[in-house]
């Protein structure tokens, strides 16, 4: 798994190792891998040209204790400092004595467009707030070289602990970062910065608790359910659908394929698309007497497609059951009839749907995704997947946010949530947690739409019939 930590946590525990080493190791730990991780970007250290873009912080000392290391290699190795009087002292007598020079950042534009490598040590993880304008200039400039970037820790200009992006911001091809990646490096709008992460072990020891999680496939294998010999339809678990409407019954075909395709032993549906669920997928068990006369359930899904039928939402929210809400069903959920509730509820907004909850703009949510989840999931006391090119998932008793990354921007296409839900809701009645239940959902429907797409559009019935592809890969 991995884990990212807040720039607090990460203080603390530097603080904690250098209080054990001898004075200025860490700092070389941290050089070492960040030059190594540059010599194998450039492929040919010797006779390549190299800019460090050094800020007044010890990641400015990382980046030109790195430079003095590429120098003797042979490296063309140039300093930009944009505070020459508060650059890293000894950072500085060690590229000079190992041959690299240093320019003012007035020289930086010709440097920058005759750079083989450009290592962005401006700001550090306590950078707040965007780019001085000085710095800013050099953002600018790198964007516009052709030079490949690599950022010291994380890029200058995106906010370690939140990922967000207040205007200009170094756009790196790799982020060479140290002990842990930090919250912004998994989160977008920052992600798309950083390019490839890679962590360099610095030795630090963090707590066990951290700000985010992000599965891989061994711990997704884990949470899947597996029918054992004894298992029959009701304990590998029953799903409810309450989904679709006159106007749009292809949401309730749609999470139903993702119930189905999820591993439910049986689905039911209630809704007014019953004769199209049933033509497209026989086995599902349909009813006409609302959720409550439906039969028995482990877990319902409402809202895909429901239009104006509050009814129904309130009546699933009245079961003592968990409850995935989603699309139309966001809407028409009482907040407080989601805060009164006693099993687990999971919601499921876009942005769109996140800020109408939040009463806030849509920028708003897309460029605070993780203050936004956290938010929504506090004050409807619910567990909250807010989807987008990252996933998160929050829960309603807070702890760490869950990061799915696993998706590709090709299911932005009507009916994918859709599909999603179902899944979800599947691995509810299973028996998953709701934290649980949307993140190894959130993850198999990310690889069912790489899977489906390949670079190519797809549609959400495509993503739902390569689940089972993606279920058979993270078991693999």
């Amino acid at each position: 798994m991995r884990t990212a930590y807040s720039v607090e946590t990460v203080r603390a525990a530097e603080r904690a190792l250098m209080a054990r080493l001898p004075e200025g190791a860490l700092m070389q730990r941290a050089a070492a891998g960040l030059a190594a991780a540059c010599a194998e970007l450039l492929g040919r250290v010797y006779g390549s040209r190299v800019v460090l873009l050094v800020g007044s912080g010890d990641n400015g000392g990382d980046a030109l204790y790195a430079g003095a290391r590429l120098a003797r290699r042979g490296a063309g190795v140039t300093a930009v400092l944009l505070s020459p009087e508060r650059a890293h002292a000894g950072g500085l007598t060690a590229l000079r004595r190992a041959g690299g020079t240093v320019a003012a950042s007035d020289a930086a534009d010709e440097l920058i467009e005759r750079a083989d490598l450009v290592v962005d040590g401006i700001v550090g993880i306590g950078g707040r707030g965007g780019l001085r304008p000085d710095a800013e200039k050099l953002a600018r400039l790198v964007e516009r070289s052709r030079a490949a970037v690599v950022a010291v820790d994380l890029p200058s200009g995106v906010e370690a602990d939140t990922g967000e992006v207040r205007g200009a911001a170094i756009r790196a091809d790799l982020t060479v970062t140290f002990g842990t990646c930090k919250p912004g490096l998994l989160i977008d709008p920052a992600r798309e910065y950083a390019g490839v992460v890679r962590l360099v072990d610095i030795g630090l020891e963090l707590p066990g608790e951290a700000e985010l999680e992000v599965l891989q496939h061994a711990e997704v294998a884990r949470l899947l359910p597996v029918p054992a010999a004894e298992s029959d339809k009701y304990r590998r678990g029953v799903v409810g659908i309450a989904a679709g409407s006159a106007r749009y019954p292809g949401a309730a075909v749609l999470a139903v394929s993702g119930a189905l395709r999820g591993g439910a032993g049986a689905v039911r549906y209630v809704g007014p698309a019953g004769d199209a669920v049933i033509a497209r997928f026989p086995e599902t068990l349909v009813s006409d007497s609302g959720p409550a006369g439906a039969g028995r359930v482990q877990a319902w899904v409402v809202g895909p497609g429901a239009g104006d039928d509050a009814a129904t939402v309130a009546e699933v929210l009245r079961a003592d059951v968990p409850v995935l809400v989603d699309a139309d069903g966001l809407r028409l959920a009482g907040r407080d009839a989601v805060r009164g509730r006693t099993a687990p509820t999971l919601m499921t907004p876009h942005a769109g749907e996140a800020a109408a909850l939040l009463g806030v703009r849509r920028e708003e949510v897309e460029g605070a995704r993780l203050a936004a989840v956290r938010e929504l999931a506090a004050v409807y006391r619910a567990t909250v997947l807010l989807k987008g090119s990252t996933t998160l998932v929050a829960g309603a008793a807070g702890g760490a946010v869950r990061v799915n990354a696993t998706g590709t921007s090709w299911l932005a296409t009507a009916g994918s949530g859709d599909v999603l839900s179902g899944l979800a809701g599947s691995l509810l009645a299973a028996g998953l947690s709701a934290v649980d239940a949307g993140s190894a959902a959130a993850y198999l429907h990310g690889l069912a739409g790489r899977f489906a797409s390949d670079g190519a559009p797809v549609g959400a019935h495509d993503v739902a019939a390569r689940i089972p592809d993606a279920w058979r890969d993270v078991r693999s």
